[in-house]
């Protein structure tokens, strides 16, 4: 890509010298040099309008470039025919420069991709590509380097930059059994690391297809803006073909009627908003990033302007999702036999709720059959011959199997042994101090929700402290579906979820918006705006971007058809020349280039 724009600079000051050059020499040399700085000049430009023929594209702004610099040179206007060329090629080569700019720092932000990692292999250090690694492998991170693929810290206590991913500066302490994602950088000291994911399915890898996917992705203005294009350009054709013609026919002042049609050829030329608005929306996106905030693309982004309803799970999202186990109670069994069944069933979960318990079990997992996930209510499994139930008093009732009715707050989880409860275990989960933040957020939204699988007892205390009116409980993942879909039917709805649990509920959402850090995969991938850094302060940041870009694209817009109408009429009546044109298609681009760069100075 260096190597292309290096190019175009180069063909830019060329062209330009042989046009200086042009200004020197005698009449006889002139126009030969002029002919040639317009070739070297404009050849990529009718190369492009050549295959958009090829495409049935006939008319765009290339086309409207080639009339209106031929016919500067029928009319004998070789300066201007050169200059109008000259001007648009640099007007695009500056735009695409600021469009490319801001995709490359977007993407070395981002492009986290490593190309080796150091494996440990009996006992050996090796240095493989990490395209060749595989889940479970374990790998060593010295301090300074980056960490490539995520995985979980089997040994070793450092410091790690997270910001590429979170937009987060205060460096993160990671000990032994905490997760690390690709894309960390570790500062103090050496990491030993099992991998949880290949290079296909890492962190960095799901941010870089959801990158590739906001370049793809179009909002309602740019769609707009593309079917304008088609209809408006043959508009401007067709008035510019009557002014030269039909007018050069009635007054027979040939001259003065084609060089107005060439006025109004290259002021109509649509470059100030074929450029502006997708570079004012990739912009928006890629400051967004930069503070921890993926968004997949432009349509999401116009998305967030509308009045939402605003729907959001509890545990992850609104709480920490660390939950402590403040009682254990065992009937027949030890608590640490109780906990050791807990855990053994639990050992292939990655809820926090299994963490929980799987991080206070002193024994050795015992060997399961038959393991079955029950959705939104537990799971079951053979252990040491025995039907092992755990979950929460709505699966209990469905076997029924008789609980002791508990009123505490908490999180209670029931296990039972051959349909008989042994006992249960309570945890708490506190809630994040981002979620407070929400408060703000009040007149930003149609309504706030809380959908929660968990008791509404304990939702309704976090609805409290929040200020939120509007909560349900006990729901199970096909409850949450429903109650989207009711919101849906009285305006557009955004979601805010973590697990597993939530992806179809995301998926479901006109916007879907998933915790990046403790987050589950599959509602990553089903997301349309990921929350990097788990902060629901960034909710807010994301919807001030999203304000302020779609204001820039309005103003550019705006003053872009304002100052064109203006030079058309001018140019009908013979008042603008084609300086003025130029001014008008050129000039108007940089300015609206100019006023969506503020985007990146603005404090959100």
């Amino acid at each position: 890509m260096t190597k292309i724009y290096n190019l175009d600079f180069f063909k830019i000051i060329l062209s330009l010298i042989l046009f200086i050059f042009s200004l020197l020499c005698p009449i006889n040399f002139k126009l030969i040099l002029l002919i040639i700085a317009y070739i070297i000049i404009s050849y990529e430009v009718y190369v492009e309008a050549f295959h958009n023929l090829q495409k049935g594209q006939i008319f765009d702004e290339n086309f409207l470039m080639i009339i209106a610099t031929l016919g500067a040179f029928i009319i004998k206007s070789y300066e201007e025919a050169f200059m109008v060329m000259f001007l648009f090629e640099v007007g695009e080569y500056l735009s695409n420069l600021a469009i490319n700019k801001s995709k490359k720092s977007l993407y070395e932000l981002l492009d986290l991709k490593k190309d080796t990692i150091t494996k440990i292999s009996q006992n050996k250090q090796l240095t493989i590509p990490v395209e060749n690694a595989h889940i479970g492998d374990i790998f060593i991170v010295k301090p300074g380097e980056r960490i490539c693929l995520d995985g979980k810290v089997i040994e070793g206590n450092s410091y790690v930059d997270t910001s590429a991913l979170t937009g987060e500066t205060k460096a993160k302490e990671i000990k032994e059994n905490d997760m690390v994602l690709s894309g960390f950088i570790n500062q103090t000291s050496l990491l030993k690391i099992q991998a949880t994911t290949d290079s296909s399915t890492s962190t960095t890898a799901r941010i870089m297809n959801l990158l590739k996917e906001a370049d793809e992705t179009k909002s309602k203005t740019e769609t707009f803006l593309t079917k304008f294009s088609k209809i408006y350009t043959p508009i401007i054709v067709f008035i510019a073909l009557i002014i030269g013609i039909v007018f050069s026919l009635i007054t027979k002042d040939y001259n003065t009627w084609i060089y107005r049609a060439l006025v109004f050829l290259v002021t109509s030329c649509p470059c100030a908003l074929v450029i502006s608005i997708p570079l004012a929306y990739f912009s928006g996106i890629g400051i967004a990033s930069r503070k921890g905030i993926l968004i997949k693309g432009s349509k999401e982004l116009d998305t967030l302007n509308e009045e939402l309803y605003l729907l959001l799970d509890k545990t992850g999202t609104l709480t920490k999702g660390n939950f402590v186990i403040t009682k254990v109670k065992a009937y027949n069994l030890t608590e640490k036999e109780l906990l050791q069944y807990a855990s053994s069933i639990e050992e292939n979960s990655l809820h926090p709720i299994a963490l929980a318990i799987k991080s206070c079990s002193k024994k050795k997992n015992l060997p399961i059959k038959d393991f079955k996930e029950i959705s939104g209510k537990g799971l079951s499994a053979i252990i040491n011959k025995k039907e092992v139930l755990i979950g929460n008093k709505r699966l209990m009732e469905e076997e029924k199997i008789k609980v002791e009715d508990i009123t505490s707050l908490g999180t209670i989880i029931y296990i039972s042994i051959n349909h008989q409860c042994e006992g249960y275990i309570i945890l708490e989960d506190e809630m994040k101090k981002s979620a407070l933040s929400l408060i703000d957020l009040k007149n930003r939204f149609k309504n706030i929700i809380i959908l929660s699988g968990d008791k509404t007892n304990i939702v309704s205390q976090i609805a409290k402290k929040l200020k939120i009116n509007t909560y349900y409980g006990e729901l199970l993942p096909e409850d949450k579906i429903n109650y989207v879909k009711k919101y849906q039917t009285m305006g557009k709805t955004m979601f805010v979820g973590d697990g597993i649990n939530d992806a179809p509920v995301i998926k479901l959402a006109d916007i879907g918006v998933a915790m990046g850090l403790k987050g589950s995969d599959a509602s990553i991938e089903t997301s349309d705006i990921v929350l990097m850094n788990d902060n629901l302060n960034t909710l807010k940041v994301a919807l001030n971007i999203a304000k302020e870009t779609k204001k820039k694209v309005i103003q550019n817009v705006t003053f872009a058809l304002i100052v064109k109408f203006i030079i058309l009429i001018l140019a009908f009546f013979g008042i603008s020349s084609i300086w003025m044109a130029v001014f008008a298609d050129v000039g108007v681009t940089f300015l609206v280039i100019l006023n969506v760069l503020m985007l990146f100075v603005k404090k959100y």
